[in-house]
């Protein structure tokens, strides 16, 4: 189910939404300011929406099925990056109404997806959902670097 939504929401959905946009749509954007649009509104906004729910609901699988922490003592410290999450989500989700929005959205996601996959990657004993979250966390990254490179420069 973790890697279904991950795949969901950080490639088949932005992607469709992306395709939408030309296809239906006739956008005039070039490609590049649409993925950035979509890939913060999906990964950014709603993937990091769900992820902060699910942490200041259910803390147990962060710190148990990602992290391997089994002491309960960690749920507090979950909630909290549920909080950033919640709030990450909130300006991704905005960004999708005021346009204006979607390179701070975008900046501030990468830059959070992309230390988080850092983190990961300095883990020596990764179970799969750990594997999953790096490399979505980097492939997200790397995205929005794209997308900012190209709207800042």
């Amino acid at each position: 189910m973790y890697l279904l939504m991950i795949i969901s929401l950080l490639v088949i959905l932005p992607s469709a939404s992306l395709c939408t946009d030309f296809v239906v749509h006739h956008s005039n954007l070039s490609v590049l300011p649409l993925m950035g649009r979509w890939w913060t509104f999906w990964a950014v906004g709603i993937r990091l929406m769900i992820a902060g729910l699910r942490q200041v609901i259910e803390p147990r699988f962060t710190a148990q099925e990602i992290f391997g922490i089994d002491d309960t003592a960690s749920f507090p410290l979950v909630r909290e990056i549920g909080f950033a999450n919640l709030t990450f989500g909130t300006l991704g989700i905005c960004s999708l109404f005021r346009v204006d929005w979607t390179v701070p959205a975008g900046i501030a996601g990468g830059l959070y997806y992309g230390l988080a996959g850092l983190v990961h990657v300095v883990q020596r004993r990764k179970n799969l959902k750990e594997w999953v979250a790096m490399i979505s966390d980097l492939f997200v990254c790397s995205l929005l670097a794209v997308f900012i490179c190209q709207a800042l420069f």
